[in-house]
């Protein structure tokens, strides 16, 4: 970490502003972020919410704070009953399986485990002795066995969301019950319906309302007053305006400092949605894109500015991990390389080039000003990082040639000190693997192959019959079998002082469209094969003609932000 301080400021949706952090308790914090309701394969909508978050997990050790951090599994709601009906499936069997699904897109995605996984059939205690307390305090009323709670009962009611109760139109989140006293009025437990999971309570078999649950748990967990809440936009309301209803009418001491909202994922500038049929499951993109892909493209936006989803933005997010991942292998081969080669490597005296040293004081500067900055992490993926790879390139291009022993080691030394402060933004940023590179860039390689529906062996015999093409002299053909495959999103580069040409996944070169929204929840696969809208069709770009370090693939600094 740099030595000058830094002020770590976040948006807060409650006061409409950035302010500085500063946690309830001294080197402590305290996090609660809403999690899925687990019927369903998450979407990249969750995805986009809980890497912001996980970002902001990372980002909190990093400046040293010991962080608690709490995101709850909803694993009873109607949602859930609806599609257990629908398979003939057990409730409680249907969200365990999709609770260990969704565990295992965020494992994929580097999203580090939470604290505490709470699920809503595993703390009905805390809830009904909430609900009790709310009751209690005269802040709801029973109807045949149904509690709802009285918004007229909080005068603050819409304070987060900045509605009015007038401006609440009856019916339109939820059905009607003409028995509420007012029609914004919420449950807070449902009477069981023949068919459903109940639990016995004070007020008859039931299960509770949506919203009382992440309230009681992130008390039970964190107590009334706890730092960060978190979450999609879209759930500022009702979701979060009924949690903080709720929880203040059963403690008058509840008091959450900052709120944090996450932007909307939009497909091909249009709402995410399966009515329109633009629908995207975790699984569904990382199948075809390594996850790392996906996890950049998300990074690459800021974590409250809306975010266009398109295949074209996935593929460029795709080929700038595969550099960052090629250039990290590239020095680890040629640091083993050279520190075999030179027994006094080691003890040799040498420096960090001046320009490399920049480099690594502008990224260590970048990574802590930016994320400090309501963590804005365009700027690092587009400019500071960027250059820090562009400069260990150029120290692997002096340990590649002929050069006098200390520019070697200065070279080398340089290259060391790069790679260790570019791994290290990488972790923070949740983009360092568990994998070796190798294994990394293997990988992206095998989900080229699926995208282009080919097979190693298919690329491997088409670089055969070009080399056939090249030795006979009709380039024609040889043009075109590498313009076929680039098409196809698989780069040929001819090894320089040999014959060999190795290939390489790139952005593909056909002229894509995203598909029409026809049919819902289309797979990536599906979508993929239309062509693109002319603002992003590319040209087909020449390959490169010999072996080099791969230059940045360029990328949209998406940094807009909503209006502070």
């Amino acid at each position: 970490m740099a030595n000058e301080k830094v002020e770590f400021q976040v948006y807060n949706s409650m006061t409409r502003q950035k302010e500085v952090f500063i946690p309830k308790e001294p080197g402590k914090v305290k996090m609660y972020v809403c999690g899925v309701t687990s019927y369903d394969y998450s979407h990249i909508g969750h995805a986009r919410a809980y890497v912001a978050f996980d970002l902001l997990y990372r980002y909190l050790k990093y400046l040293g704070y010991e962080v608690m951090y709490v995101r709850n599994f909803t694993d009873v709601d109607d949602k859930i009953i609806r599609r257990a009906n629908e398979l003939g499936e057990d409730p409680t069997a249907l969200s365990g399986r999709y609770c260990q699904e969704f565990l295992k897109d965020m494992d994929d995605l580097q999203c580090l485990q939470p604290t505490h996984q709470p699920r809503v059939t595993e703390h009905m205690e805390q809830i009904k002795e909430m609900i009790a307390k709310i009751m209690a305090n005269g802040c709801a009323y029973t109807i045949n066995g149904d509690v709802y709670f009285s918004v007229d009962s909080f005068p603050e009611y819409g304070r987060l969301s900045g509605r009015k109760l007038e401006d609440n139109r009856a019916g339109e989140r939820v059905e009607v019950d003409s028995r509420k006293k007012n029609p914004a009025d919420f449950a807070l437990w449902k009477s069981a319906k023949p068919g459903e999971p109940s639990w016995e309570s004070p007020w008859g078999p039931g299960r509770p309302g949506w919203h009382i649950e992440c309230s009681a748990m992130s008390a039970h967990y964190l107590t009334h007053s706890f730092d960060i809440h978190g979450g999609g936009m879209d759930l500022t309301f009702p979701h979060h305006e009924n949690e903080i209803a709720q929880s203040c009418s059963a403690c008058q001491e509840s008091n959450i400092s900052y709120w944090m909202h996450n932007g909307f994922v939009n497909i091909d500038d249009e709402k995410m949605s399966k009515s329109l049929g633009n629908f995207f499951t975790i699984r569904e993109v990382t199948r075809l894109y390594h996850p790392l892909a996906l996890r950049y493209f998300l990074l690459g936006n800021h974590y409250r500015s809306p975010v266009n989803y398109s295949i074209s933005q996935i593929e460029i997010a795709s080929e700038s991990v595969f550099y960052i991942y090629q250039t990290l292998l590239d020095s680890e081969e040629a640091l083993s390389a050279f520190q075999q080669g030179t027994e006094t490597a080691k003890n040799a005296k040498g420096r960090v080039t001046p320009q490399a040293q920049e480099c690594i004081n502008k990224l260590r500067n970048e990574l802590k000003t930016k994320l400090s900055d309501d963590l804005h992490t365009p700027t690092i993926l587009n400019a500071a990082l960027q250059e820090a790879l562009k400069q260990m390139n150029s120290c692997l291009t002096i340990l590649k040639k002929k050069q006098q022993k200390q520019q070697h080691l200065s070279a080398s030394l340089s290259l060391t000190e790069l790679l260790k402060e570019v791994k290290a933004v990488l972790d923070v940023l949740g983009l360092l693997a568990g994998s070796t590179s190798a294994e990394v860039l293997q990988q992206f390689k095998q989900r080229a192959l699926k995208r282009a529906e080919l097979t190693e062996e298919d690329v491997l015999h088409a670089i055969e019959e070009r080399a056939l093409a090249r030795k006979n002299k009709d380039f024609a053909r040889s043009d075109q079998i590498r313009t076929d495959l680039a098409a196809k999103g698989i780069s040929l580069m001819d090894i320089t002082g040999t014959t060999e040409t190795a290939w390489r996944p790139c952005v593909r070169s056909i002229q894509e469209q995203p598909a029409a929204p026809a049919q819902p929840k289309k797979s990536a696969a599906a979508v993929q094969e239309q062509p693109v809208a002319p603002s992003q069709q590319k040209q087909p770009s020449a390959a490169p003609q010999q072996e080099q370090p791969a230059a940045a693939p360029a990328q949209q600094d998406h940094t807009t932000v909503p209006p502070q």
